[in-house]
């Protein structure tokens, strides 16, 4: 029998060996077979269902979520692919929007066009926005509020190029986390120290307001226990999620109490 090695399947997708090794472990994306030289080989039926589990991935369903929907019995490839298609073109168009929104934010920026306050915030998915502010208040408590305006107010003065930056520094905090797990550093090590302390001025700027320990460590504990944070840390770097949570409580522990 012949197919795809898994280093072979990872440079035709981008995904990861890691990750695909995490796949079959979680029985995901099982092998074709395997060799008697112990290596995993994929064939088309495979390769067919990892394009399904990533566009699955890009429509942000969790990878328990996407085991159920690619198992259930009648599981149509062919009608799931138009079901993709249709929502990837919603999101197109929503996409278009945001960079007119950009593009409009730019010539603002650079002196070219006037732009009105609402202008800057077409595109934008209020709905989703409302909906993560109400789960917030049904699991904390009607607190929450408080703390989701007090946030509101902080960055009521933004600017676009405020926006940009905060993602850029979340990127780059992300990169280093996940390169660091690679390496194999510690979670309580210097170098991770380092970048937990860069964690904790941007949710402290995001939150418009300083992150005792208590609150630092339980976000972290949060990135491992709600799917949609695993799924995205994890999506990155298999462990990260876990890895973010022990390096949040390290820095809490020794740094905030």
């Amino acid at each position: 029998m012949s197919g795809h090695t898994v280093k072979e399947v990872a440079r035709l997708s981008g995904v990861s060996v890691r990750a695909l090794h995490h796949y079959d472990e979680i029985g995901l994306l099982k092998p074709a077979h395997v060799g008697a030289n112990g290596y995993r080989y994929y064939g088309r039926a495979e390769l067919l269902r990892l394009q399904q589990i990533l566009f699955h991935r890009e429509l942000g369903f969790s990878l328990e979520e996407i085991g159920r929907a690619l198992d259930a019995a009648g599981f149509d490839q062919a009608a799931a692919l138009k079901a993709h298609r249709s929502k990837l073109e919603a999101a197109t168009r929503r996409y278009r929007q945001l960079i007119r929104t950009i593009d409009q934010t730019l010539a603002s920026l650079e002196g070219e066009a006037k732009m009105e306050d609402k202008a800057m915030y077409r595109g934008f998915d209020p709905e989703k926005q409302a909906g993560y502010e109400k789960e917030l208040v049904e699991k904390h408590g009607p607190g929450m509020q408080g703390h989701i305006d007090r946030a509101r107010q902080g960055t009521a003065g933004w600017k676009q190029a405020d926006y940009d930056a905060m993602q850029a520094e979340a990127e780059a905090i992300e990169a280093g986390m996940a390169k660091a797990l690679t390496e194999g550093l510690p979670a309580d090590g210097a170098a991770v120290k380092a970048l937990m302390r860069r964690q904790h001025a941007w949710i402290a700027k995001s939150w418009n307001r300083e992150p005792p320990a208590e609150a630092f460590t339980g976000l972290g504990q949060m990135y491992v226990d709600d799917p949609r944070f695993r799924d995205r840390y994890d999506g990155r770097q298999p462990g990260l999620a876990e890895y973010m949570a022990a390096a949040m409580k390290a820095y809490a522990e020794r740094e905030l109490d």
